[in-house]
């Protein structure tokens, strides 16, 4: 097949005037100009005329089981009032509401042009009776807060789950309701099985309040839950991570295996609290986690404003995500991208675009496959209206509406 467009955008070079890519199967095997392309191959063509192809948008981070949250939660006094809320709101729903939820969050990214998710699930167990019309990468939302001697456990259940659903990874939920223990289990089954890991890290005043002064409404709410507070009132929760992933010197680890090594592939949301101190570590380290920001659902929150000017200029890969519907309006990253826009207008809308797209694909171990326009890629595209008036990546910022063509792993 040819998929022809006035102009390609393939984030891997400039963009290509009555452009072109073959496509054999579920791949991309060339790119250029059309005229080339349809000199070198044969097949069915596909003419998108006045539109720009780009590559499938990739969601770095996304709870689509909160799907059915959707503006039922206004924004609340305080981030420890929103999880009593939205904990609330979970306990009413069913496994069948449950399963809806994901599937229509589903539907909604691929409306708005995601091809590729990190969708977090607290029930992994639902994961073989979802059908996912986009690229998948499942990560088992995992809390021992209640019950910290059973992480093993909690671990071992949802791997068992996650095998059966294509790309998966953990994600112990927090440093406040995730053990010592449990970050330890996840890490080893990341270094026997080769998978990704992720976490909510440094989200909110709160949380930092939490660890750095042993107070606040966040640090009583959990302590009244029942968890040991014993790590509170010491370090911020930047340091308590770096501690646990074993670049502080962590017991869980020896020496030997932390030379030379990256922080495994972590992928870490939000990372809105950093004090001085903070920077001073990531500025020296040598390795670097993925770090996903959600500029709606940040805005949501009223978080401390994101340092995406010195975590870029120290080498940390930044990507987007959409994070819930409980804490945003869509599941859009087009709508992500305008977000981040109008707190960052200094970034250009190509990079905001490389945010969505090459940067997702790193966080997620994709990038020699996913994320560009490239021969030998995936074949997971988008096409949205363009014209000649002004510059092409802020065409494609400013679209916000359905996407009217999407083929992913080769199929329309």
């Amino acid at each position: 097949m040819i998929v022809r467009a006035r102009t390609v955008v393939t984030m891997d070079g400039p963009p290509i005037e009555n452009g072109a890519l073959a496509v054999s199967g579920n791949r991309i095997v060339d790119v250029g100009r059309f005229d080339d392309i349809k000199t070198r191959h044969a097949g069915t063509t596909v003419d998108l005329g006045e539109q720009v192809l780009l590559p499938g948008l990739i969601n770095a981070h996304c709870h689509l089981d909160y799907t059915c949250l959707r503006g039922k939660i206004p924004p609340q006094k305080s981030f420890t009032d929103w999880i009593r809320v939205i904990n609330a709101e979970k306990s009413k729903l069913s496994p069948k509401e449950d399963l809806a939820s994901i599937s229509e969050g589903f539907a909604e990214a691929k409306r708005f042009g995601t091809t590729a998710i990190a969708n977090w699930t607290a029930f992994p167990k639902l994961i073989s009776q979802v059908q996912s019309p986009i690229r998948t990468c499942w990560f088992a939302e995992l809390i021992d807060i209640r019950a910290p001697e059973r992480a093993n456990e909690l671990v071992d259940s949802a791997i068992e789950s996650l095998g059966r659903g294509g790309p998966w990874g953990l994600a112990p939920h927090a440093l406040f309701t995730a053990s010592k223990d449990l970050f330890r289990r996840c890490e080893e089954i990341a270094q026997q099985e080769h998978i990704l890991l992720t976490t909510h890290l440094a989200e909110s005043r709160e949380e930092m309040e939490m660890f750095r002064e042993a107070s606040g409404p966040l640090y009583k709410f959990i302590k009244s839950i029942g968890r040991p507070m014993n790590d509170c009132g010491k370090k911020t929760p930047l340091e308590l991570f770096l501690d646990l992933i074993g670049s502080g010197g962590s017991p869980n680890r020896p020496r030997a295996i932390e030379v030379n090594r990256p922080y495994l592939s972590w992928i870490v949301a939000h990372l809105n609290e950093l004090t001085e101190k903070d920077f001073d570590l990531l500025e020296r380290s040598n390795s670097k986690f993925h770090i996903v920001h959600c500029p709606r659902s940040h805005n949501y929150f009223r978080h401390s404003p994101f340092a995406f000017d010195r975590l870029r200029s120290f080498g940390f890969n930044i990507c987007l995500g959409t994070d819930s519907l409980a804490s945003t309006e869509t599941l859009s990253l087009f709508d992500e991208m305008r977000a981040f826009q109008k707190n960052f207008p200094g970034v250009s809308p190509e990079e905001l675009l490389q945010m969505a797209t090459v940067n997702s694909a790193r966080a997620l171990r994709c990038e020699n496959a996913l994320g560009q326009i490239r021969p030998g890629f995936g074949a997971d595209l988008i096409a949205v209206p363009c014209s000649t008036s002004t510059d092409i990546f802020e065409q494609i910022l400013a679209f916000d509406a359905p996407v009217s063509w999407t083929m992913v792993n080769g199929n329309m």
